[in-house]
């Protein structure tokens, strides 16, 4: 009778609800350390994380008062909490708010005042803090859930930096299952949060080990069929002929088509290296590396997804191909005719992967034979989560979870129907669930029989923070598939080190754990010096990305590391996330030697080829589904300003940048978000500024739905000063754009429009140049901030050349010749194909794309 008593001891506190929260020792112990000072907190996926940081937050709103603020990175995450707190909690529910994008920002700010606990995602409370809308003074505890997403850009650095500095008496607790994938991570995390004890708890502790259990991890291989090797061999091909062509530039000694990820990134440094001294033909090399890693993404999906997943990919080329402004590399890649004949074997291929079928079978044996209840199928690709669902459906009862937005014509799913999706789930309504990178990170995803990898993740966060959907309450099973002789090899070496060094991290951070929390009280990482702020200037440079930039994003987003791109929920693609202790798992599982190596080259291999494989990621970060973010809506009124600083109004599409956290981070700054009618900055009564990076300054000499000569027109209508800013290098070398095009383009912004053209180096240099122009406008000539201002309408014939240059992305260029020619917007929709080609600029790709738009039946 006592062991049952002592199984059903609650916590006992006045803001808590009686006989809600389980007394487990591990959590109050960590809750009593965590209420001392900064903290970091890492638990194995599953095992009460938040109910740790409730504690706390309970502790501080009683002994201390003021309010909490709890920070989740997906929406979902958001509610999910907020349903939780308000349970356990004994305060009123409309004392719990939930800030999300979905929340108007002046709402939001009324909301903020009679909150005792406000749970948010980060891109909102930075949105805000930037905005002037609320103040972090009174936060007495601040929670950031799935911490190790803070490097970089990411909103959580700028929050925290922007919590030690403003308020009165903080408390942060840091919060993940899998806080980074060494040491040094581990303490960068740390810093950018200022964050200074670390306590960790792994399932070898015994009070946590009673709430765990082993999880079965099996590694199926699998051998593709001939037709979707011919199509591999057929790509391969192609990319060592690209490869030949940088080892002529001297970037490569390899033509390998499986060369590692880590070789393509030191290739185009050495390229970018060749651009900064002059070399022209580094342009072409960027761009020939940029159709490498088109290619190499093209077999990854034959070899490791499906061919549906690749067919789709190479509609999107073609599309992109097609359209105004396209990058050589997708011009190049399909038009290559061995890339063209591996289109057309993708077209009439018509089976599927044998992952597919090994799937089906692996959940019959969990549903049928072995009596399961629920399994949870993850895959890098929406694309293929779409396909595995309607082939699963045959079967049993499945449903897709997948990420909020329209990525690349892939419909996502609304927060609701997110919810609905996860809540029918849990009461058994469905069977599968196939889902995306978004329910690998913190989602309270109910216990399942049966998680299957369609593919090896290879970082181990994710890795782990997957198999943290099984074997919370019972012993669960893992299964990986694995295409034999593919990328998948090398993934699953990637993926099985990093977790057991992840694990081997964990192990050795907590025996020395109040060593590095002296180190990081010090200020010292206790390994290499980590200078945080120098990492965020660094990220920050350069918006002003160039076209080989944009060609070789994709390879950007996709090159691994370990964790947290904004994705797939608030500006994060389904997300790249990460998480600990599950790794052990794999440890003396049976099978796992016969993959080992021969020798050390093939996991050395392994260790560049750090690929992230989400389609939709990106990337950012952070981001699979790098889809929906949580950008705010209407015009914002300013929550209070400081009569005696400078005050800088920014437009709200200027987040994209650190411009705006910068400025205002900086003494006597106040910054104020708006959604401007004209201008992207506003620092008096009568000067805007205009922001330009280099490329997109470029960009606009060969195209756009709105020219920049136009956004300045509106400007110097409403602002005596307008101001153009142009912020990047190699103005004259970026792009192939002929010297005196930019010349020109200068001169009618200086001549015609009576704009200050001005030039800076970076994001940094530009936020620089702002303050000075601020400063020297309101205090040096005393003059006030007036945003005002509207966009001018277009005549008559501006709004009949927006009509056609819409027509197949043609331009407007195109479409005045167009129009030219044949006088009326309704002739140019008629016209026929060999009427399109006597127009001049109108060639045979472009006429057929506009019968195609025109003429074709639209898709119900």
């Amino acid at each position: 009778m006592a062991e049952a008593a002592a199984k059903t001891e609650y916590v006992d506190h006045p803001l808590l609800v009686e006989g809600f929260i389980e007394d487990r020792r591990y959590q109050t112990e960590l809750a009593a350390t965590a209420r001392e000072g900064h903290t970091l907190v890492c638990l194995p996926t599953g095992l009460g994380k938040t109910t740790v940081s409730l504690l706390v937050t309970a502790h501080r709103l009683y002994e201390t008062g003021g309010k909490a603020l709890f920070l989740a990175p997906t929406k979902p995450l958001v509610q999910q909490h907020a349903d939780f707190y308000r349970e356990a909690l004994d305060i009123a529910d409309e004392e719990i708010v939930v800030f999300t994008g979905e929340v108007r920002p002046d709402d939001r700010a009324e909301l903020w005042e009679g909150a005792s606990v406000v749970i948010a995602t980060p891109q909102v409370v930075e949105n805000d803090l930037v905005g002037n809308r609320i103040s972090l003074s009174d936060v007495t505890h601040l929670t950031f859930d799935e911490c190790h997403r803070a490097s970089g850009d990411y909103a959580y650095v700028y929050i925290a930096e922007r919590y030690h500095a403003d308020a009165e008496k903080p408390l942060v607790t840091g919060m993940s299952a899998s806080p980074g994938g060494d040491r040094e991570e581990i303490t960068a995390v740390c810093e950018n949060l200022g964050i200074d004890q670390v306590e960790v708890m792994t399932e070898d502790d015994a009070d946590v080990g009673e709430y765990t259990h082993d999880t079965d991890v099996q590694w199926e291989r699998i051998d593709l069929p001939e037709p979707i090797v011919e199509i591999r061999d057929a790509l391969n091909e192609v990319i060592t002929d690209r490869l030949e062509s940088l080892k002529e530039l001297g970037v490569t000694n390899t033509t390998q088509p499986d060369v590692s990820q880590k070789d393509l990134n030191r290739m185009r440094g050495e390229l970018q290296r060749m651009m900064d001294g002059g070399d022209s033909d580094a342009y072409t090399g960027m761009s020939v590396h940029a159709e490498v890693m088109k290619l190499r993404r093209a077999v990854e999906l034959v070899e490791t997804q499906s061919v549906e997943a690749l067919r789709r990919y190479f509609e999107r080329q073609r599309n992109a191909a097609r359209s105004s402004g396209a990058s050589k590399a997708s011009q190049r890649m399909v038009s290559e005719p061995k890339v063209r004949e591996a289109m057309r074997k993708a077209e009439s291929f018509d089976d599927l992967h044998p992952k597919f079928r090994r799937t089906r079978v692996l959940l019959a044996q969990t549903l049928g034979i072995g009596g399961g209840e629920r399994v949870i199928v993850f895959t890098e690709s929406r694309d293929t989560a779409e396909a595995l669902t309607e082939f699963l459906s045959a079967s049993f009862d499945t449903r897709r979870f997948v990420g909020q937005g329209d990525k690349e014509g892939s419909d996502g799913m609304t927060q609701k129907q997110q919810q609905e999706t996860l809540d029918a789930f849990r009461a058994g309504e469905f069977e599968v669930l196939v889902s995306t990178s978004v329910a690998e990170e913190g989602l309270d995803v109910p216990e399942v029989d049966l998680v299957l990898f369609f593919e090896p993740v290879p970082t181990a966060i994710r890795s782990i923070q997957r198999k943290g959907r099984t074997g919370r309450q019972a012993e669960g099973e893992v299964v990986v598939l694995l295409a034999n002789d593919t990328r998948d090899e090398a993934f699953f070496w990637i993926s099985r080190r990093r977790e057991q060094e992840m694990e081997d991290e964990l192990r050795k951070l907590k025996g020395v754990a109040d060593e590095l929390s002296d180190e990081l009280d010090d200020g010292q990482s206790g390994l290499e010096e980590f200078d945080g702020e120098a990492e965020r200037s660094e990220a920050s440079k350069g918006r002003a990305g160039s076209e080989t930039t944009r060609e070789t994003g994709e390879a950007d987003r996709s090159a691994g590391g370990g964790g947290g791109a904004d994705g797939d929920e608030d500006g994060d693609p389904d997300s790249a996330t990460d998480s600990t202790s599950a790794a052990a798992a794999t440890n003396g599982q049976p099978g796992l030697t016969d993959f080992e190596p021969d020798d050390d080259s093939s996991e050395a291999d392994a260790d560049g080829d750090t690929t992230e494989r989400d389609d939709e990621a990106t990337a950012d970060d952070p981001g699979e589904d790098e889809d929906e973010s949580d950008a705010d809506d209407g015009v914002v009124a300013a929550a209070g300003t400081d009569a005696d600083g400078t005050e800088i109004v920014i437009d709200q599409r200027e987040l994209e940048s650190t411009i705006a956290r910068d400025l205002s981070t900086r003494e006597g700054i106040t910054t104020r978000l708006e959604t401007l009618a004209v201008g992207d900055y506003v620092l008096s009564d009568r000067v805007a500024v205009e922001r330009k990076s280099v490329a997109d300054f470029l960009d606009t000499l060969v195209g756009g739905d709105r020219s920049m000569f136009e956004q300045i027109r509106d400007t110097a209508r409403a602002y005596a000063r307008p101001v153009v800013i142009i912020e990047g290098e190699d103005l004259y070398g970026e792009r192939n754009v002929h010297p005196n095009a930019v010349r020109g383009a200068l001169s009618s912004l200086a001549i015609d429009f009576d704009a200050s053209v001005l030039r800076t180096e970076d994001e940094a240099d530009t936020a620089d140049l702002l303050e000075v122009i601020a400063r020297r406008e309101q205090e040096e000539n005393d003059r006030e901030v007036s945003a005002h201002g509207e966009k001018g309408a277009k005549t008559l014939a501006e709004q009949q050349e927006y009509v056609v240059s819409s027509i197949a992305d043609i331009g407007p260029v195109t479409s005045r010749a167009l129009l030219e020619h044949f006088d009326t917007v309704e002739a140019v929709m008629c016209a026929r194909e060999e009427d399109l080609l006597e127009v001049s600029g109108v060639g045979q790709v472009t006429a057929e794309r506009i019968r195609e738009v025109v003429g074709s039946d639209y898709p119900k």
